[in-house]
């Protein structure tokens, strides 16, 4: 995995927008971020996901997931290690982060189930 298919994959779910804060590129739904590529540097990536889905990515993929440092990280701000991380890894927890992120008129359908 490299930044370009992260950046890829997060900008093909719907209605997210790329943006920046510090200096590093975001990934937003409905105004929130979900993601952030480049910190610490371009070999990482950030998904906010909710520390039982981070405890699952970790002891899923230990060399590829890791906790944020600080507080961040104890609330699910999880480190892509991205040339350890699979596509379909980066992409299971993206879609996790999106959901967090967006806004419910955008996840209820997805949660319906067919009749």
């Amino acid at each position: 995995m490299i930044a370009g298919e992260f950046r890829a994959l997060a900008l093909a779910l719907p209605e997210t927008e790329e943006g920046a804060h510090h200096g590093h590129a975001d990934f937003r739904v409905g105004g929130k971020v979900f993601a952030s590529l480049g910190m610490p540097n371009a070999d990482y990536g950030m998904v906010k996901l909710a520390p039982i889905e981070q405890e699952v990515a970790m002891d899923q993929a230990p060399l590829a997931f890791s906790p944020a440092s600080g507080s961040w990280g104890l609330k699910g701000a999880t480190r892509v290690f991205l040339p350890e991380a699979t596509r379909e890894q980066v992409e299971g927890t993206l879609r996790l982060a999106w959901r967090h992120a967006a806004p419910k008129r955008l996840v209820e359908p997805r949660d319906r189930l067919p009749r």
